[in-house]
């Protein structure tokens, strides 16, 4: 019986993985589909986030089969607990993902406002954040998740440097305003992934050591 739990909670490991795997790529070709202005892309991406939720559900129907079956108690209570909520932010990255594939497709019906720098050096950031936060979490390493966290700083500057820098085109030119507020919203849809990558982080160092880090202050990176 204890064999066959432990081979499930290995299965809900397993599952999440590939959520975030699923996941990942979406981000990449949400940004990529801006960058290339490939509004095909954009829509396959779309489409795709029903492969999310489903998967979603699985791992969060899965989770509550264990534990009522098994009533899980200290680290097999943290894991399954912190399993159900990392999908869940798993789950909104993926609404962020669409979010940007469909700034994107309507910014790749007008002429491009300006080349896009920034914005793809926060998607490969912000994928990287959640690479490592899966990876830690699969490790079960505090460590590693907490060299995760303040990397979210670098996102948010790159935001607020991408505001700057297109509020400067607003003011020079009224017509670019609808496509500089679309970009605005691509980097905060981007800067939610990470953070999302970071409440994973968060969680892996309350699976570990069971203490809870959120809402404390970020370290400088």
């Amino acid at each position: 019986m204890q064999r066959h739990f432990h081979e499930e909670l290995e299965l809900v490991k397993e599952k999440t993985l590939r959520l975030g795997s699923l996941v990942e790529t979406m981000v990449e070709q949400a940004v990529a589909s801006l960058v290339d202005r490939d509004s095909r892309l954009a829509e396959e991406v779309i489409a795709s986030d029903r492969k999310v939720d489903i998967l979603d559900l699985e791992i969060e129907e899965d989770c509550l089969r264990l534990l009522a079956l098994h009533q899980p108690a200290a680290k097999d209570l943290r894991f399954i607990t912190t399993a159900m909520k990392i999908t869940t932010d798993l789950e909104r990255m993926a609404d962020q993902a669409v979010n940007i594939c469909e700034r994107a497709i309507e910014l790749n019906e007008e002429p491009q406002l300006k080349p896009y720098i920034d914005i793809p050096i926060m998607s490969q950031l912000s994928q990287k954040m959640m690479r490592e936060a899966l990876d830690a979490f699969v490790r079960r390493d505090a460590d590693l998740a907490r060299q995760v966290i303040p990397e979210d700083n670098k996102v948010d500057a790159l935001k607020d440097q991408i505001f700057r820098e297109l509020l400067t085109f607003m003011m020079e030119d009224p017509r670019t305003i609808p496509r500089a507020i679309r970009l605005i919203l691509v980097s905060r849809h981007l800067e939610r992934v990470a953070d999302h990558a970071t409440n994973i982080a968060e969680m892996v160092v309350f699976l570990v050591e069971g203490k809870n880090i959120r809402h404390a202050p970020k370290e400088a990176s």
